[in-house]
């Protein structure tokens, strides 16, 4: 039995041994038919450059065929695009950037990104190009003064790399320098006429079709590219990576800034809640964080804070509105300056900043509501509770007296007397348990003079257009009108009696006749009018 065991043994060995040593001729050593994809349809930010940088490093370390960089993307911050490319180029493993799906865009940082790949591909209706640098955070109102000696150094240094880039992986350097300095956008067709790509995929399957056998350079050494039939491995972002990505999109920091704000504003108008400022604090951390991915222009910050601190004070200071109509000013003039950008993907949707503003404006004034009417609210119990109450006068009330208020007896004094069986209201709980009270009937009648007004409001300013168009009319016709009467009476007074005089001292006037037609009007012993006598 042991002779029979033994060979059998022995054929199983060299059964494995020729299993072993054909699939080590079939595929390189260290080398697995499989492709990592990482795809990326966002803005370059810290975010997807960690995200792209540590799958790229996690499969140089497992040793698979490629990296397949998958992009659509209008580019993003020049320091995290940098941080991909020095990834890839020092990659032992090829990098493939394929430019997908059709009518995607590898524009700004993404035609850089593009550039330094071992392998550059496009789909059909794509487009790559547009690498001007941006400035970010400053200038006036989002717009770089093109002439000043800065931007002039950022665009060199700009061209530079792009030249470097294309010359290291034999690609066009006029149309990289061209794409940073006119920003000119190239389509797919174009830029393989001008060997700024490799070729044209109009899939993955094409895409791996076309690319095995093809030659690229690693340490100056030539090798072969085998990628045919692998299969491609799709890598995701962790949660943490998720959550951190989506909060750097400008409409979801501004959000966040907002919601941060509402909660401490909550805490700070009632105190003791507690649950509102966390989560407001919460909010604003994380805001902050985003913050720091994006051209934030911190006066639009200062006016959000600004508009808080004038919703705050419409709690204590009378301003009938103002500080809260202020508050909403300053705060839609902070979120139009939040983000002082030219590129649209670093800016707040307008859609976005109307609703928020209007949400949180809202939200707020439903709060200074309720925080003043809970604040106006009379008291129910106690001494303070007794003020307002109204009862009877038992006897007569100045100095002293005593009413009958809440089925009690009270010994109560007013400022002014009161009599008997008269109603009193309650102002105040006094020394030694003594009402201070004032007649009911003053106030009742205020009251009612309070409502005529109100009834009689409608019509003035129903009145007062009218009144405000007359004015002026009466105002041009009142001095006609005293002129003719003055000369109509003037004229048939002489006329009649040839004299007509008044007044006394220095102020003396008087009317004379001479002849037969002539008026002259004396006052102060000169002559100062004239009028004629007819008949």
């Amino acid at each position: 039995m042991a002779n029979l065991i033994r060979p059998f043994f022995l054929i199983c060995l060299w059964l494995l041994a020729v299993f072993a040593v054909t699939s080590a001729a079939e595929e390189p050593p260290g080398v697995s038919a499989e492709i990592r994809v990482v795809r990326i349809a966002e803005v370059i930010n810290p975010v997807v450059a960690q995200f792209v940088t540590d799958e790229l490093t996690a499969a140089n370390d497992s040793g698979v065929a490629a990296f397949l960089l998958e992009l659509d993307t209008p580019g993003g911050l020049d320091t995290s695009m940098r941080t991909i490319i020095q990834g890839m180029l020092g990659s032992r493993i090829p990098v493939i950037v394929y430019v997908y799906p059709p009518g995607a865009r590898a524009a700004s940082a993404g035609a850089l990104i593009t550039l330094a790949a071992d392998f550059a591909v496009m789909a059909p209706g794509t487009n790559l190009g547009a690498a001007h640098p941006v400035a970010i955070g400053a200038g006036r109102g989002g717009e770089q003064d093109q002439e000043s000696p800065m931007m002039e150094k950022v665009v060199n240094d700009a061209v530079a790399y792009a030249r470097s880039l294309a010359e290291k992986r034999g690609r066009n350097q006029e149309w990289a320098e061209r794409i940073v300095r006119e920003s000119i956008s190239t389509p797919a067709h174009e830029a393989l006429e001008l060997q700024v790509i490799d070729l044209i995929a109009e899939n993955e399957t094409a895409l791996l079709r076309d690319l095995d056998g093809r030659r690229y350079l690693r340490d100056g050494r030539d090798k072969v590219l085998k990628v045919a039939g692998a299969r491609l491995v799709a890598a995701e972002m962790t949660w943490r990576q998720k959550v951190l990505n989506t909060i750097s999109n400008p409409n979801v920091a501004y959000m966040l800034l907002m919601l941060g704000v509402l909660g401490i504003f909550f805490e700070i108008s009632q105190p003791g809640v507690i649950l509102p400022g966390a989560i407001g604090a919460l909010a604003l951390l994380l805001a902050f964080f985003a913050f720091q991915m994006l051209p934030v222009n911190y006066v639009g910050v200062l006016l959000i804070l600004l508009a808080v601190v004038l919703f705050i004070l419409e709690i204590t200071v009378t301003s009938y509105g103002m500080l809260s109509v202020g508050g909403i000013v300053s705060m839609t003039l902070g979120s139009l300056m939040l983000f002082d950008s030219s590129e649209p993907y670093m800016q707040i949707s307008g859609a976005v900043i109307a609703g928020t503003v209007g949400v949180t404006s809202g939200f707020l004034l439903l709060v200074l509501y309720f925080v003043i009417r809970t604040q106006r609210t009379r008291f129910v119990s106690g001494a303070e509770g007794m003020a307002g109450e109204r009862g009877e006068a038992i006897t007569e009330v100045h100095h002293s007296g005593q009413v009958f208020v809440h089925s009690e007896y009270w010994d109560a004094f007013s400022s002014e007397p009161i009599a008997k069986g008269q109603k009193i209201e309650i102002v105040r709980v006094a020394e030694n348990m003594r009402l201070e009270v004032k007649s009911a009937e003053d106030r009742r009648q205020k009251v009612e003079d309070r409502r005529v007004t109100c009834y009689l409001l409608p019509v003035t300013c129903y009145l007062l257009p009218v009144t405000c168009y007359l004015l002026p009319v009466t105002c041009y016709l009142l001095p006609v009108t005293c002129y003719l009467q003055l000369k109509k009476e003037v004229y048939d007074d002489t006329c009649r009696t040839g004299w007509l005089g008044g007044g006394h001292g220095s102020d003396r006037w008087y009317y004379r006749k001479r002849g037969s037609g002539d008026l002259r009007i004396r006052a102060g012993g000169g002559f100062s009018s004239r009028a004629i006598c007819r008949g």
